[in-house]
């Protein structure tokens, strides 16, 4: 590990822990999902598939998720009990994890619930909601999620007080607003307030009972029951796309699998005040992920922590990175998937397998790249036939 002083200058992350959770670093590993909707969502499913293959999914000690993230995620903890792991690994994890997800991934959620929520009663994110419950999650609550090991963190942004808002089976929290203990929320409701994406998904609106928070565990300026009667939500990625923030003081080995997305280039940006405002928004969100992204792998270069880092727009051919590459992928190809539109919306077959291969193999690259140069080699791709 490296001196305090390095780690300071290179955490990628606030200290808003609690007071007792505020402990020595435990070794992990530790799981960030970031957001990305549905292409996060499915290049997430192959990072998973090579955790399981070489027995370090089922070591995770925390998932922490955001926006398209955290429907991976929220899956993959519902359903940790039945994978019945061995040594790290499960033999279920296609069957209940990724086959599912890719149901979803056939359908799109957004245009429908967009539509809804203009035309007819009820909220936008109340049918992203619906959704996630008709296809995933049932009614499932926090609740149901693994008591500890690991911990399902899901993230959301509290819009009212700018700081990040976690779901998890013991607790929801805000480290300014306070904290309410044992939610029996539903886990869909979570999830579609982590992927609520803005403008159009968010915000999700929670209506609690204040009386229900922890007395004593909001800071001072927050003290008017206001903030815990109404909490006003957006997505996760607005805070941390990468998902890192509930894991990195933690945990001494991190992996971080980043579906998000990129800023294009525009030759003629718009310049009527509409449009030209969202160019810029567009601007800052994407710097402030860049210098995360680069706060995390300076800290593994670093060796401040351990683990690895892998994006959905890393160029195969990159001298970095090719020497890593286990199986065939092309750039071209690569980035074609790379710049699937953010959206909840319906993927083909052949498509979803694409993205998923993708995020097996640079998942696998960068884990023998930054983590353990002796673990073996895949042969195939998970979906052999598809490529990348």
């Amino acid at each position: 590990m490296a001196d305090s002083a390095l780690e300071r200058a290179l955490s990628p992350v606030e200290e808003d822990e609690r007071p007792e959770e505020r402990k020595a670093i435990e070794k992990g590993p530790a799981l960030a999902l970031s957001g990305g909707g549905y292409r996060a969502m499915l290049f997430h499913l192959g990072g998973l598939i090579r955790l399981n293959e070489v027995h370090l999914l089922g070591t995770c000690q925390r998932v922490s998720c955001v926006s398209g993230g955290s429907i991976t995620g929220g899956l993959l903890g519902l359903r940790w009990k039945d994978l019945r792991f061995q040594n790290g690994r499960s033999a279920l994890v296609m069957q209940m994890v990724v086959d599912p997800i890719r149901g979803l991934a056939s359908k799109t959620v957004d245009r429908g619930a967009i539509i809804g929520g203009v035309l007819l009663p009820g909220a936008v994110w109340e049918r992203v909601r619906d959704a996630y419950k008709h296809y995933l999650f049932g009614e499932a609550t926090l609740q149901d999620l693994p008591e500890d090991q690991p911990r399902i963190v899901l993230n959301a942004t509290n819009v009212q007080s700018g700081c990040l808002w976690r779901f998890m089976r013991p607790y929801m929290r805000d480290w300014k607003v306070g904290e309410y203990l044992r939610p029996t929320l539903s886990l869909a409701t979570a999830v579609a307030a982590s992927s609520a994406f803005p403008p159009v998904l968010s915000p999700v609106t929670l209506k609690l009972d204040p009386s229900k928070f922890t007395q004593g565990t909001w800071i001072p300026g927050f003290e008017d029951p206001a903030f815990r009667e109404e909490v006003m939500l957006s997505d996760g990625g607005v805070y941390d796309n990468l998902g890192v923030e509930t894991i990195w003081k933690r945990y001494e080995t991190i992996f971080v699998s980043d579906g998000g997305g990129q800023l294009a280039a525009e030759i003629e940006p718009h310049e009527d005040w509409a449009r030209h405002a969202l160019r810029i928004n567009g601007l800052i969100d994407s710097q402030v992920r860049k210098l995360r992204k680069r706060q995390v792998i300076g800290s593994l270069m670093h060796k401040v922590r351990k683990g690895a880092y892998w994006s959905i727009h890393v160029d195969p051919s990159d001298a970095n990175w090719a020497p890593h590459f286990a199986l065939p992928c092309n750039r071209d190809r690569a980035r074609e998937l790379a710049q699937t539109p953010t959206r909840l919306a319906r993927l083909d077959g052949h498509y979803q397998e694409r993205i998923i291969n993708w995020g097996y193999a640079v998942g696998d690259a960068a884990l023998r790249a930054f983590f353990d140069k002796s673990l073996p080699k895949p042969q195939t791709f998970p979906f052999e036939g598809a490529g990348v």
